[in-house]
């Protein structure tokens, strides 16, 4: 995948001291990294999306209907919202080590603050800090460069962008109730207060 400035300048940090805000290092060769503050920046716009799909109404569920890039007039069903949070989590808990999986999971999905974290983790509290910055980064990059369909840009994973103008318009968005037989997805998050 190639990075450009264009893509990453909205997502850096403009007072970061290693890109100093343009979002992308060149490294040898001549080629474009991103900066470690544009995959935190990935990271937290997920996280975010993540957080607001676990928090929407359990009784009313979105269903959308997408074109596909086959042709022949074929269209698929899906739940945007729950696919999403799946996604997330099972990315997640893929991509991360036992020891970075405890915690992201006692720190994001628990919701627990770093004081909590750094006693039941037996960490200091810079270790923790660098590690929540690894992961976050780590997390960024995959949930970007995840193909065929990446997590990032959350709008293209919503609106369907499969590459075809014709089945990439906007889909269409149908409420129906909530049936006993499709079980939300129980994700293991507290709720923010």
């Amino acid at each position: 995948m190639e990075w450009t400035r264009s893509e990453t300048l909205a997502l850096a940090f403009t007072a970061c001291t290693q890109c100093f805000g343009i979002g992308v290092r060149s490294v040898r060769g001549g080629k474009l990294k991103p900066c470690s503050c544009v995959l935190r920046s990935i990271f937290r716009a997920c996280y975010a999306r993540f957080r607001s799909s676990l928090e929407k109404q359990s009784h009313l569920c979105l269903t959308s209907l997408d074109g596909t890039h086959r042709g022949g007039g074929r269209n698929t069903w899906g739940r945007k919202n729950e696919e999403f949070v799946a996604d997330f989590y099972l990315v997640t808990r893929r991509r991360l080590n036992a020891a970075d999986w405890r915690i992201f999971s006692a720190h994001y999905l628990l919701g627990a603050d770093w004081r909590l974290c750094t006693r039941q983790l037996k960490m200091d509290r810079g270790s923790y800090f660098h590690a929540i910055y690894r992961i976050e980064e780590k997390l960024g990059l995959v949930y970007r460069t995840l193909s065929p369909y990446s997590l990032f840009p959350t709008d293209e994973y919503f609106q369907g962008a499969t590459g075809c103008e014709q089945c990439d318009r906007r889909p269409e968005v149908v409420e129906i109730p909530r049936r006993s037989l499709h079980e939300r997805l129980k994700v293991p998050i507290r709720k923010a207060a």
